[in-house]
């Protein structure tokens, strides 16, 4: 856990793994499930259901969302290095692999503020996220490299609904990543994350993971499956999928292995199999961001500045004053909300321009060509 000088900003550990976070460990997922079956009701939305923090991590899921793409190895500058289509096309699969990782059962991050924003740099690579819309949730996510020529635009809009053993999260929305000096698009989606709760309590990443680039003519089709029983590890945290051309369907590689371990593909003229991707190399040890430079302003709105209080009381495990510091942060949103309707006023994000329709969902635009350094670094 990092805490900068002069400020009260709350930095901790990226989840590892092992899915811990310095030092953090979940509470029994016994008193989750109680506190579920008592005040929801099954087929319910999860949206504006409130954890007490006993049920939190110490951050955002706004960081957390960010944490997912900027914390571990390089991959996106290998996504940039490959000389073929195909082999810039297979390194895009792993980085897009890389973004998924364990949860801890029973616990979630804050859910974020409207305007709650998270500025961060990785080496020349620098991210800027920002809380769009409160209800329903969306995060906006824009990141660039002008010495890769690199950009990435993603929007982020979980719904989540209990099913009365289970919680299904849907995580819609989409990823965007531009290799610019290659004229080259890669869409892709996320899979879902499935809480189960009885025999064994569990929760995973399931679905399907659509990977296309229009300018190369090649897709990619990932499945995540959780097929252990009563909790033994058997099939868990698998991935299985193919890598074709969109114009004649033909497989050039199949994809197997295990997303928390090592994911292979296999060329399907010649047999030969290549590690793709290696999760303990990628996503070990990794640190807290640090503040490069604590003269440099940070934003009120930064993630780990508004949460700070809360972050700390569960950090210290002081329950009680970290729903105070909650609920503070909480009722100051709701007092805003009251004075811009008092005032007629409608909240417009700072630095996305944010649209929705019936047919593709929610859609963030940066309105900068950027995103300038950021005050607070990963660690290389």
């Amino acid at each position: 856990m990092v805490q900068a000088e002069g400020t009260r900003l709350v930095l901790t550990k990226p989840m590892a793994l092992d899915g811990e976070s310095d030092g953090y460990i979940a509470p029994n997922p016994l008193q989750l499930v109680l506190s579920l079956l008592k005040n929801v009701m099954p087929g319910s939305d999860l949206t504006h259901f409130q954890m007490p923090p006993l049920f939190n991590v110490p951050k955002s899921q706004l960081q957390c969302f960010g944490e997912l793409v900027y914390s571990g190895a390089d991959t996106v500058s290998r996504c940039n290095s490959g000389e073929k289509p195909l082999d810039r096309f297979t390194a895009v699969v792993a980085w897009s692999i890389s973004t998924v990782r364990p949860v801890i059962f029973g616990v979630a991050p804050y859910n974020p503020i409207l305007g709650e924003t998270h500025h961060v740099s990785r080496g020349n690579l620098n991210f800027l996220l920002e809380q769009v819309s409160h209800h329903p949730p969306v995060s906006a996510l824009h990141a660039t490299d002008e010495s890769q020529n690199v950009e990435m635009i993603w929007c982020h809009h979980p719904t989540s609904r209990f099913y009365g053993t289970s919680v299904e999260a849907d995580v819609r929305g989409k990823r965007l990543l531009k290799l610019l000096n290659h004229g080259e698009t890669y869409v892709m989606n996320s899979p879902k994350l499935l809480m189960r709760f009885f025999p064994v309590a569990w929760a995973d990443w399931v679905g399907n993971v659509r990977i296309q680039c229009q300018e190369t003519g090649l897709e990619a089709e990932l499945r995540y499956r959780n097929n252990s029983f009563l909790g033994r590890r058997g099939n868990k945290r698998s991935i299985k999928g193919k890598i074709f051309e969109c114009s004649s369907s033909k497989t050039l590689y199949e994809i197997d292995g295990h997303w928390d371990r090592t994911v292979t593909m296999k060329d399907t003229k010649n047999g030969t199999v290549t590690v793709i991707y290696n999760a303990k190399e990628v996503v070990s040890g990794l640190k807290a961001s640090i503040v490069k430079d604590p003269m440099q302003e940070i934003w009120p709105s930064e993630s780990g500045l508004v949460w700070s209080e809360v972050s700390q009381a569960i950090l210290n495990k002081n329950w009680e004053k970290a729903k105070e510091a909650k609920n503070a942060v909480e009722e100051k949103q709701r007092k805003l909300l009251r004075e811009r309707e008092s005032r007629e006023e409608t909240w417009v994000p700072k630095h996305f321009t944010v649209s929705h329709s019936n047919e593709g969902g929610w859609d963030c635009s940066p309105i900068q060509n950027r995103v300038p350094p950021a005050p607070i670094v990963v660690p290389l």
